[in-house]
């Protein structure tokens, strides 16, 4: 067995035992919600001043190559997940990225909406000044709009990325006095970059990794929180991800759901839903807990 496809197991597993005997709440010390969450809240993302739903619909899911899930629904049935997402749901949360080869869906759903209604995030794997000044400009060509509400650096690893990919920063910089962009920040992929951006004035908005079970995280929950609220603190834009643990909580998506509202860290949160009936699943989740 492949180590990775072992890990996987054994997050699972645990997983699996630890929410059937633990409250999420109590055993990490949060309070239970004090009051009633759904996904259709407006939120606002830290001191950025964008307001939007408090379920992103995520377009990646096992998303890389230019690919995802989402994306082999193919180009009616996907763009129709979107507009029901809006118009049934609430969900005025649009999670893409480069990677994902989801840019040319998402602007199908743009097209028959109102532009002003609906909040925009895309992800940069690029890295170079140059690469990323010409990115920006296909981003919104590929997604047909002027302007991009987030734009983040992509699967972060590095420690001291900051200090390396600030040519980039600097672009992005530009691009928000520029009106091109509206907020920048970075996806963190290790606890070296987590800490990083928890450290730097520049990030706005942070796509965060967040489980009751650590699985596909930075470092075990309680490490990652102890960043995530210095960067509450700090006004910055927290956004969850991995929710459901890339899958390793499919089948308890209520508790994994309760986990992520009880922490009281995150202004929203992503998930990537394949079919109408998920996305409808998800949204009662939410209410529910």
């Amino acid at each position: 067995m492949l180590r990775r496809d072992f890990l996987r197991r054994s997050a699972k597993s645990f997983g699996a035992a630890w929410l059937a005997t633990n409250s999420p709440a109590a055993t990490l010390g949060h309070e239970p919600l004090s009051q009633k969450v759904t996904a259709q809240d407006e939120v606002t993302l830290g001191k950025t001043g964008i307001r939007t739903s408090r379920l992103a619909m995520g377009t990646g899911t096992v998303g890389f190559g230019g690919s995802s899930n989402q994306v082999r629904l193919g180009n009616n049935p996907f763009t129709r997940l979107l507009l029901d997402g809006y118009h049934d749901n609430g969900l005025r949360f649009f999670d893409t990225a480069d990677s994902y080869g989801s840019h040319p869906n998402v602007a199908g759903a743009l097209k028959q909406l109102p532009r002003d209604k609906v909040v925009v995030m895309t992800k940069s794997d690029i890295r170079d000044p140059a690469g990323i000044k010409r990115g920006l400009d296909r981003y919104r060509r590929e997604l047909g709009i002027e302007m991009i509400d987030i734009v983040l650096i992509h699967c972060v690893t590095e420690s001291d990325w900051t200090t390396r990919y600030r040519g980039a920063m600097d672009v992005l910089s530009e691009a928000k006095q520029k009106g091109v962009i509206r907020a920048h920040g970075v996806s963190c992929h290790s606890i070296g970059a987590l800490r990083a951006a928890a450290a730097s004035p520049w990030v706005e908005v942070d796509l965060v990794r967040l489980n009751p079970i650590g699985s596909h995280m930075d470092a075990d929950p309680s490490t990652v929180l102890k960043v995530i609220k210095q960067m509450r603190a700090d006004g910055k834009g927290i956004v969850g991800m991995k929710i459901l643990g890339q899958g390793d909580l499919r089948d308890r998506p209520a508790e994994a759901i309760r986990y992520a509202l009880s922490t009281g860290v995150l202004d929203a949160f992503t998930i990537g839903a394949e079919s109408r009936k998920e996305q409808d699943d998800l949204t009662q989740k939410i209410a529910a807990a």
